[in-house]
């Protein structure tokens, strides 16, 4: 009998999940709303009668129901990577050559539509989804898979040749005509209308309730598989299988075999983009075969291969009521312009950064102007020009402030630096809310309960004065600010404690020295290995480290030589925080390398390109993408080119095979 039931439920769920594929991937709807929600009822009391045949991917679970309080922080297995844009012809002609310099064979690409939404990363074993991650800041992300399992056209199961593991990435998006709905019935109800949609989708996969999710129309568009061993050579002929395993991949992509064909695509869709469904910004442009992508690379935030196109940004026009100023956390003052509110590009705008003074100087912008707003990259707003037409002729040219606009301090400004600083490190209240915001961010020290707004409350309630005072907060000292109950204070504190354990290059780079981003303080944290000797390091020591320059090395000298800052350092070391290279981190290093360049080039049968690289960085070596009289060592593997090998050999570089290398490190 159980037999019978279970081959029942298992028959309705591969109905109701084809049927699903047709209507929400297809658009070629074969049965009618009832006849789909009768037989969904039916599964539904088949499975609550006998949750032994319980799946967490039937379609049942589709209407949602979890809630989820704190979504989990999940590292990617695959780093997330933004991407470098372009605005011209010329400035693809210009990547072009770059790739051809790199790339021996001919190359052709794929053009893709660039939608406009929140991007995520799912990831399935043996055909079935089991997590779904947002982008985060792409080393890491939210765990939102029960809100992703609501939406129709993420698939629950695949079909085909799919492989054992991988992640697919993607855009989840609002279409027009559902954000329309939504705020329709919003305002109907009394409701503030939401403002765009990728913003209303970016914010639905955050919703504690998975219920509340179900009932927005969310589409999920793919475009990008990563994995080990991919059945396919190239992007084009990926989104193929993606759709063949179930997946939506936009239709509108297409291959290209030279910057005119790609050019003649983005002028197309430049003018019919506002006939998709869906918003979109732009085109994304990959060389389209896998192993030449692999050749190129990565640079420290964007793939080499790959380019975003931005359409020519929108442009309005609106009057500028006031100029104030804002105060970094490094001191950097940012004027900014204060708006009469205005529609642009899918959101009000009020607000636009004018940069530094040298830009009011340029544009000659005066307050009570009506001055010309763009979207750079359809992002972030800039005034890019002044209708003078329209000037007061009474107006009176911008004077640039000389005092700091926060604690009166006199502004300075150093030779061939854009911007005015405020030199108060220590007694001007947004430097000090800044760094400490900026210690606790998710790419620093990620302290969980902790938010910026908290921070700010922490400063003016004169709690701490900088970031090291947060690991002697005592949960009675906070209580009694407002909103903060005791769950609230009690996952501070531990936050705060669980923080300690976060690994030395993000301690490094949570400490806010100008100029250290993540991939200096990497650079930084592996060379020197502890803080004690990045603290004694000379400039002259600093700049002889790979990719350290004279600006970087002297702001490090700067920020040691400053006796508060080396105090603050000496604290956090005594409260416990990592301050050094971990020794399971230490286990996997050497020397062997020091001082060598590699480039690797070719198939390689024992071990992947990316392990070939983590184990040059992880003996000392350096991996660059081009041959130059600088490179040491060519790891030569199949299907590499000739003119590579040619290059090589002119430049007296070593070229050695997989095995001599793996000898080398052995």
């Amino acid at each position: 009998m159980n037999t019978s039931i279970e081959q029942k439920i298992i028959t309705l769920r591969e109905e109701l999940s084809q049927h699903n594929y047709n209507y929400y991937v297809l658009d070629q709807a074969e049965i009618s709303d009832y006849d789909f929600d009768m037989k969904l009822k039916e599964l539904q009391e088949l499975e609550d009668k006998h949750p032994e045949f319980h799946d967490p991917n039937s379609p049942t679970l589709r209407v949602g129901g979890q809630v989820t309080k704190n979504f989990a922080t999940v590292v990617h297995q695959n780093r997330m990577y933004s991407l470098s844009n372009s605005y011209s012809k010329e400035e693809l002609e210009e990547w072009e050559i770059r790739i051809k310099k790199l790339v021996e064979q001919e190359v052709e690409y794929t053009c893709e539509l660039k939608y406009d939404g929140a991007s995520i990363s799912l990831t399935y074993e043996n055909g079935e989804l089991v997590r779904a991650v947002t982008r985060g800041d792409g080393i890491q992300g939210d765990d939102v898979t029960n809100n992703i399992k609501t939406i129709r056209s993420v698939p629950l199961k695949l079909k085909g040749d799919f492989p054992s593991k991988f992640d697919i990435r993607g855009e989840i998006v609002l279409p027009h005509e559902g954000f329309a709905k939504m705020n329709a019935e919003r305002v109907e109800n009394g409701e503030e209308p939401y403002a765009n949609p990728r913003n209303t989708a970016s914010g639905s996969l955050k919703l504690q309730d998975s219920s509340e999710v179900s009932k927005r129309p969310l589409d999920c568009l793919l475009y990008s598989i990563v994995g080990e061993n991919l059945p396919f050579s190239s992007q084009f002929e990926g989104l193929q299988k993606a759709r063949d395993w179930g997946f939506k991949v936009p239709q509108e992509a297409e291959l290209a075999k030279s910057t005119d064909a790609v050019m003649t695509y983005l002028e197309y869709w430049d003018k019919h983009r506002h006939d998709l469904p869906y918003e979109t910004d732009g085109v994304v442009i990959k060389v389209n075969n896998l192993h030449q992508q692999e050749e190129l690379g990565y640079t420290s935030k964007s793939p080499r291969w790959a380019m975003a196109y931005k359409f020519k940004a929108e442009q309005v026009s609106t009057q500028l009521h006031k100029i104030t100023y804002q105060v970094g956390r490094t001191g950097a003052i940012t004027p900014v312009a204060n708006l009469e509110p205005v529609q642009l590009a899918g959101t009000v705008v009020k607000r636009a950064s004018l940069h530094n003074a040298d830009q009011i100087e340029k544009l000659d912008v005066r307050e009570g102007d009506e001055v010309f707003v763009e979207k750079g990259g359809e992002i972030i707003p800039k005034i890019v020009g002044v209708d003078f037409a329209k000037r007061d002729p009474n107006s009176e040219p911008t004077e640039y402030i000389s005092e700091c606009p926060e604690c009166s301090s006199q502004l300075i400004r150093k030779e061939g630096v854009a911007q005015h600083y405020c030199p108060n490190y220590n007694g001007c209240s947004p430097q000090i809310i800044g760094r400490i915001q900026h210690f606790i961010s998710r790419k620093a020290m990620d302290i969980e309960g902790l938010g910026g707004e908290t921070v700010a409350l922490l400063v003016r309630e004169n709690l701490i004065e900088n970031y090291a005072d947060l690991f002697e907060l005592k949960k009675e000292q906070i209580l009694p600010l407002e909103r903060m109950a005791e769950k609230s204070a009690e996952n501070l504190i531990e936050g705060v404690q669980q923080s300690k354990e976060v690994a030395f290059e993000r301690v490094l780079f949570a400490l806010g020295i100008r100029y250290v981003g993540e991939t200096v303080a990497k650079k930084l944290a592996k060379h020197y290995k502890n803080i004690e000797a990045i603290e004694t390091a000379t400039q002259e020591d600093l700049v002889s480290v790979d990719e350290i320059g004279e600006k970087i090395a002297e702001s490090v000298v700067d920020f040691f030589a400053v006796e508060e800052n080396r105090n603050i350092v000496n604290r956090l070391k005594t409260h416990g925080l990592q301050l050094a290279i971990s020794e399971n981190e230490l286990a996997g290093q050497t020397d062997k390398l020091n001082g060598n360049t590699f480039v690797i080039s070719g198939v390689f049968a024992k071990v992947s390109r990316s392990e070939l690289k983590k184990l040059i960085e992880a003996n000392g070596g350096k991996v660059t993408s081009s041959i130059s009289t600088k490179t040491n060592y060519l790891v030569a593997g199949d299907k590499m080119g000739p003119s590579k090998l040619a290059k090589a050999e002119k430049a007296g570089t070593t070229i050695i095979s997989e095995d001599d290398f793996l000898e080398l490190v052995g």
